[in-house]
């Protein structure tokens, strides 16, 4: 079973964001330590301008997880990417899945318009 740790905060609408997408793209069952960072100086420190941080046993530390590209390649680097649900999620972004990619939206010009 894979163990990871998240470093969140109460409210943190990213975090959920980075869990709903590590449901869909984990290819193993893993177990998902949640750590708040509040109730540390030093981990509000360090933490408190990057979090949602996904960090492994090892400790190597993934920031921007909720962007799913990041997290789809954080995973296939440790062999943990479900393939099959990352090509069905890229497909429902629009094949696109860009950091701060919408669906529907489309880009003219270097800028991006609604649709």
């Amino acid at each position: 079973m894979i163990r990871l740790r998240l470093y969140t905060t109460l409210g943190c609408h990213l975090c959920e964001q980075l869990e709903a997408l590590l449901v869909t793209l984990a290819a193993e069952a893993y177990h998902l330590e949640e750590v708040e960072i509040s109730e540390d100086v030093a981990l509000v420190e360090r933490y408190g301008m990057r979090i949602p941080v996904l960090a492994d046993e090892a400790g190597e530390e993934l920031d921007r997880g909720f962007e799913a590209p990041r997290l789809a390649d954080w995973l296939r680097e440790r062999g943990w990417l479900d393939e099959g649900a990352w090509q069905v999620l890229q497909r429902q972004l629009g094949g696109a899945a860009e950091p701060g990619s919408v669906k529907g939206a489309t880009r003219r010009g270097g800028r991006r318009y609604l649709g």
